[in-house]
């Protein structure tokens, strides 16, 4: 990588292609835990914060740090943490075009271990629960960028989504599955990725994913465009991150960080690789985006601590 190559990256970030993140804002409860609970134990927690989260508002929380403009569809609810929600996003400075009835939002349990590893309880409420009633006025514009998560995906309403998503023209749905990728039905499976979607996948979904298409995992980079014909992004954290399109495929290396957790490490990359592509640059470069991002998140405890482009500049301005 060429010195300051990550500060030229950021100087073109601008939207020109748009983008919609569809998903989830709940509240997460995040607590420091010396090991995690075995069956018929009682550990005591040290709470460390509340934080809004959920994958759809992090990524939209990452782009609006960015200087990025996102249509957010991220269903806000009536009650306490619904609440919570909504005085959050205010703070944020970022708006959801969506307010719903018949339920709160969820949250979710995060228990940070010594080593910054990360284990997550949810509680699902209103951001699970898709209808096409709220889809159907939605307007995502032809040439869009479309935020997905496996959360929604592998939720009952999971199908309701995929049919919304087959009338949309000229569309590119970007999809973390997450860990719930190997909840969704293989048929469901099956047309979310008849769609051509952006996939991005950590260390383990990746083992996941290897094991679907019956090939070890570090081949599935080449069986997946074999299989789909779609682009794929494989997360190794520290180890940097892989990228495969068509016959292109590259290794982007890791930027230095100190391991504190890795709450909204995920979700803020997904933001800056989202924030890349809107701005027109190859997917490796914005591969290196999300790297940079991602690495100064998980330096940090909690997961709303994505950097601002200032920030950014700042960090890497030697780099």
């Amino acid at each position: 990588m060429k010195p300051g190559h990550i500060v030229n990256l950021l100087h073109q970030l601008e939207t020109r292609r748009p983008v919609t993140v569809l998903g989830g804002a709940v509240i997460d409860v995040i607590a420091s835990a010396y090991s995690l609970p075995f069956r018929g134990c009682d550990i005591e927690l040290k709470q460390q914060s509340v934080n809004i989260g959920g994958c759809g508002l992090n990524i939209a929380v990452a782009l609006h740090r960015l200087g990025m403009i996102s249509q957010n569809v991220l269903p806000v609810g009536h009650g306490v943490w619904a609440d919570m929600v909504s005085n959050a996003l205010k703070t944020h400075g970022v708006e959801s075009v969506l307010k719903v009835e018949g339920g709160d939002n969820g949250w979710c349990l995060a228990l940070v271990e010594p080593d910054g590893e990360r284990t997550f309880m949810t509680f699902s409420g209103v951001e699970t629960r898709w209808a096409t009633s709220w889809l159907t006025p939605l307007h995502v514009p032809p040439g869009s960028l479309l935020s997905l998560s496996g959360y929604q995906l592998a939720a009952a309403c999971g199908e309701v989504l995929v049919n919304w998503l087959e009338t949309l023209h000229d569309v590119t749905p970007y999809i973390d599955f997450g860990p719930r990728i190997e909840d969704i039905d293989p048929a469901l499976l099956t047309r979310i990725l008849a769609l051509k979607p952006i996939v991005t996948l950590n260390r383990r979904e990746a083992e996941i994913a290897a094991q679907l298409l019956d090939v070890e995992p570090e081949h599935l980079g080449p069986a997946w465009q074999q299989a789909y014909g779609a682009p794929l992004i494989i997360r190794h954290d520290r180890d940097g991150a892989w990228f495969y399109d068509g016959d292109e495929q590259g290794f982007v290396p890791p930027f230095p960080a100190t391991m504190v957790d890795t709450i909204g490490a995920g979700d803020s990359h997904a933001g800056g690789v989202l924030a890349g592509l809107s701005s027109g640059l190859s997917l490796a470069d914005a591969v290196c985006l999300g790297n940079a991002i991602a690495a100064m998140v998980v330096s940090k405890r909690g997961g709303d601590c994505a950097p601002t482009r200032e920030e950014l500049l700042l960090t890497y301005k030697d780099v």
